[in-house]
């Protein structure tokens, strides 16, 4: 069975997501909503959804979303009970009518061969109130080639369009990067355990962006950038072998690029860049970043 778990703090649209719920042609899951103690309490809306669908309602008593979004999400996830499939739904985003029995339709073709399911999305812009086009994604795909077209902007990624088994999240867990930017790109490099994820791009899922959420916010430019280096320090240790040497080389440079826009590069810094060119990149690519290794420790000391 399936377990959509929604981390609630904002009400502005979520009465929609309820809706999205309601709508579902097949029934078959459960719902389970850990308040993060909102100042703005849902109960209201919820009655207007009991005999809907069936869902479970926790209101904790501390802010954690604030400290940590992703022990947020565990903590929802550990109200659920013994669900084999869970899907982490944000409390602005909404389903297509049929993305739970198209899950199910599907169930059959992945099962045991993929840990990660995704559906097609689209992205809801409130400040100009329009619709993106679909973003569609290949039915069978490495999480290494997934994160790579969405690297090089030919698609997006978020969380509330994935499902994924219990199994793999209690074998990997989130990622803690500030304010959870790219743990969900972590969570699928992770939870699909070498498989390929598999993709469902008859249904929607609507992905919304506006100032109340943090993808609409642009005062978090830090923390964003501590989580990216984060981030791609791990994706250059633990998975760069599965790249060809030009998607390398553009990986690494990113990384180094990120790290400049905080602070000059520390000697540990250029050591590690230096490890992984020699370890994986070809010659002209050593060659230009011995120019810019030798131009750094010459002016430091001038």
């Amino acid at each position: 069975m399936l377990a959509i778990i929604i981390p609630y703090y904002k009400i502005d649209f979520f009465e929609e997501t309820l809706h999205s719920l309601a709508n579902q042609t097949n029934k078959n899951f459960k719902v389970y909503i850990g308040d993060d103690a909102s100042p703005d309490s849902p109960e209201d809306i919820l009655k207007k959804f009991h005999g809907k669908f069936d869902f479970v309602y926790h209101r904790f008593d501390k802010n954690l979303g604030s400290v940590s979004l992703t022990k947020q999400w565990e903590r929802c996830i550990d109200l659920s009970g013994d669900e084999e499939w869970l899907m982490i739904l944000g409390d602005d985003d909404f389903l297509g009518d049929t993305v739970v029995e198209l899950w199910y339709q599907k169930l059959d073709t992945f099962f045991n061969k993929s840990e990660v399911v995704r559906f097609a999305t689209k992205i809801v812009e409130q400040q100009t109130n329009s619709v993106s086009e679909t973003y569609f994604h290949p039915i069978w795909e490495k999480a290494t080639e997934s994160f790579y077209r969405k690297f090089t902007h030919l698609t997006r990624s978020s969380l509330s369009e994935h499902i994924f088994t219990r199994k793999a999240f209690l074998k990997f867990g989130f990622t803690n990067y500030p304010l959870a930017w790219n743990s969900d790109d972590r969570a699928w490099l992770d939870f699909s355990d070498k498989k390929p994820i598999f993709s469902i791009n008859d249904s929607i899922v609507f992905v919304r962006i506006s100032s109340v959420n943090i993808s609409g916010k642009v005062d978090n430019i830090e923390k964003k950038s501590l989580s990216v280096i984060a981030f791609y320090k791990f994706l250059i240790e633990k998975r760069i072998k599965y790249y060809s040497v030009p998607q390398r080389e553009k990986i690494i440079r990113f990384y180094e690029n990120e790290i400049k826009k905080l602070h000059n590069l520390k000697l540990s810094e250029w050591l590690f860049l230096l490890f992984f060119y020699l370890k994986y990149l070809d010659f002209n690519s050593i060659k230009k970043f011995s120019k810019r290794f030798l131009k750094n420790i010459l002016k430091r000391n001038e």
